[in-house]
């Protein structure tokens, strides 16, 4: 009766071991994908930094003069004469701003995988980030398109045809701006998969 009872009791001490290995295997594997997910979410930080950074300069660096008959007689036209244009500028560069603090952030992720509340916060703000800088895009689009084609019924000159160069800077800008966007909301979904893995 004692024999038939020990290899029971063994057999059920390697069932509970390899449990146990199996439970640390799968919490290691988790870790190592949280901390991927890190990873991945510091580079995509510094490619928005880049992306903002390069629309800011871009829209802010605008400008063209054309001469009108006589050299003391000229046109010009800057991102400055619009205030969505201005606006655009302005967000571009609280977004490049707040992404430059949050990489730090970004970094106690790749060191520490199990933070919460530090990822809630980061999901916050870069859902509030995600909504400027669309609304800026938006409106600096819908200014680009009135300046490439006009608008007829309104009176407004379609002025790409003489300030080529500006529109070809503000149209540009638009790129990177909109890449920020894809980018912010990759971040979020990021932080959404660590958190649900957590």
């Amino acid at each position: 009766m004692e024999d038939s009872k020990a290899p029971v009791s063994e057999h059920g001490g390697e069932t509970s071991k390899a449990a146990v290995l199996g439970v640390a295997a799968s919490s290691g594997s988790r870790r190592a994908a949280t901390r991927g997910l890190a990873v991945l979410d510091l580079i995509l930080r510094f490619v928005a930094v880049i992306a903002t950074v390069g629309s800011a300069i871009a829209m802010g660096t605008t400008n063209q003069t054309l001469p009108f008959f006589t050299q003391f007689l000229r046109f010009k036209a800057q991102y400055s004469d619009l205030p969505t244009l201005t606006f655009f500028v302005v967000v571009n560069s609280i977004v490049t701003a707040y992404l430059v603090l949050s990489i730090p952030l970004s970094i106690v992720h790749v060191m520490a995988s199990r933070a919460k509340y530090s990822r809630l916060v980061l999901v916050f703000f870069d859902a509030a980030m995600l909504a400027l800088v669309t609304a800026a895009a938006s409106a600096a689009a819908a200014v680009v398109y009135l300046a490439h084609k006009g608008n007829a019924r309104a009176n407004w000159f379609a002025i790409c045809q003489q300030f080529d160069s500006f529109c070809e800077r503000i149209s540009g800008s638009l790129i990177g701006s909109f890449a920020a966007m894809a980018l912010l909301l990759l971040l979020i979904l990021l932080s959404a998969a660590a958190l649900a893995r957590s």
